[in-house]
């Protein structure tokens, strides 16, 4: 063989392997989510903060497809379905547990990370907390944990309010314990609350008018992401209609809600964007024990407090985290 042949070979041969791994495909996570683009664009940017942290950047060597279900639970099952016919490397569920159900139910080989409200070991979304097993684990924020916490604050902030509406989306898969909760608190604070189903955005205005029928005091908007989707509205409606009112995030505060209570929601995705990186370098789902949070923050809007006619006392303003003037 003569020289300029062999070293052609070699050459080729050692290029091999180089251009194998240029025409590997980049993993694929796949985005399931019962919010808006817009609404979970705070917590999206988390996710992809703590992925490049890790090592993978959107764009360059991970991409991201997107299904957005925009408070339309109905279409979960068939946006999971499509992202497993998709073949993606891993599936992220957020906007609570309707996705984390929809991913589950679509399959059991693809791993998924997801971020939940609500008990996932009581749901049946993983075997234990530590252990997970299966192929899901993740982060969750027990925002559905939190409505009797929230009825708490409202009671103190709005002691004159005998009579409490809460709103509910019956379509959420914790209606049912959101209800009962602040049933069961109710008697223990003095107050009666009633209960308002919003089965969609349009209904907002006569439930809003039906709660001022009912001489409700103040309003406890509970954790739902359709809800949450809607928050701009439900903030000014409840400014229209005068009504001191809790909710979930610190978002809604910031937005013009009187108060909130509830986790650090980024925490939670920054979480589950360094389980993602975990599992694409190779780990197990069911190996990640599933994050539970450990910072809260109570939110007070005094601007909107001021615009309400309402003084919030002196020792509830001292117990909140932020104080918003």
């Amino acid at each position: 063989m003569r020289r300029r042949e062999f070293v052609t070979l070699v050459g080729g041969a050692a290029a091999w392997p180089l251009k194998a791994r240029a025409q590997q495909p980049m993993p694929v996570i796949g985005l399931l989510s019962s919010l808006t683009p817009e609404g979970g664009k705070p917590n999206l940017a988390a996710f992809r903060k703590a992925l490049a942290d890790a090592g993978y950047v959107e764009g360059q060597n991970v991409q991201i497809e997107y299904r957005w279900a925009n408070g339309n639970y109905d279409q979960l099952p068939a946006m999971a379905a499509d992202l497993v016919g998709r073949h993606v490397a891993l599936i992220l569920t957020s906007g609570g547990e309707a996705p984390a159900f929809a991913a589950k139910a679509a399959t059991a080989t693809i791993p998924i990370v997801m971020v939940i409200g609500g008990d996932p070991v009581k749901e049946g979304l993983v075997i234990s907390l530590n252990r997970p097993g299966a192929n899901a684990t993740g982060a969750t924020v027990y925002a559905y944990n939190m409505e009797s916490k929230r009825l708490g604050l409202l009671h103190e902030a709005v002691p004159a309010a005998k009579t409490i509406a809460v709103l509910v989306n019956p379509a959420s898969p914790a209606a049912e314990l959101q209800t009962r909760e602040v049933q069961e608190a109710a008697p223990h604070l003095g107050v009666e609350v009633v209960i308002f189903n919003a089965h969609g955005a349009d209904e907002f205005e006569s439930l809003f008018a039906a709660m001022t029928e009912r001489k409700a005091g103040a309003l406890l908007v509970t954790a739902d992401p359709s809800l949450y989707n809607e928050r701009g509205r439900l903030i000014a409606l409840a400014a229209q209609h005068r009504l001191p009112a809790i909710y979930e995030w610190r978002l809604h505060a910031v937005e013009g809600g009187l108060m909130s209570y509830g986790t650090v929601l980024t925490d939670a995705y920054s979480q589950v964007g360094r389980y993602a990186a975990r599992i694409l370098k190779g780990e197990k789902p069911g190996d990640l024990p599933v994050v539970q949070p450990t910072k809260f923050q109570f939110v007070i809007n005094l601007t909107t407090a001021k615009t309400l006619g309402l003084e919030i006392p002196p020792t509830l303003s001292a117990r909140a985290d932020e104080v918003i003037e």
